[in-house]
């Protein structure tokens, strides 16, 4: 049977989608992959063409707030942001919580203007998630 997996970040509109389309896109035969945010911001148009770039096509995401979800019984809930490990709600069962953080794209490009540096950090973190993913048995305990 499928574990559910949750990517929660502050937005659902980054980082928890890109983990969530590299859980589809690596490992959907093994688990169920969802994203949500403590906060809906709207999906980014960054992430999803740095996730495009790398074969994987997130825009038909939506941005999910935990409300949206309620109905999921989770095995595991990934925080991949502080403020989202900070004010992570109690999930019910046997949800088990584990805080995996990454930079935040969008507050890391704020001051840039070149197209060239932002997309460069997009795809850092894009990168680091999903080396996170293909690994990420090892952190289900």
């Amino acid at each position: 049977m499928k574990k559910n997996i949750l990517f929660l970040c502050t937005g659902n509109s980054c980082r928890s989608q890109m983990a969530e389309g590299w859980l589809r896109h690596l490992k959907e035969a093994h688990f169920n992959a969802y994203s949500a945010g403590i906060e809906q911001h709207g999906l980014n148009s960054h992430a999803v063409q740095v996730m495009a770039e790398a074969g994987v096509d997130i825009s038909h995401h939506q941005s999910n707030s935990l409300d949206d979800l309620a109905d999921v019984d989770f095995d595991y809930v990934f925080t991949v942001c502080g403020h989202a490990h900070e004010t992570c709600p109690y999930f019910p069962g046997s949800a088990k919580v584990i805080h995996v953080g990454f930079d935040d794209p969008p507050k890391l490009t704020e001051s840039l203007t070149e197209e060239s540096e932002i997309l460069d950090c997009y795809r850092r973190v894009r990168d680091e998630i999903k080396s996170f993913i293909q690994e990420i048995e090892k952190h289900l305990t």
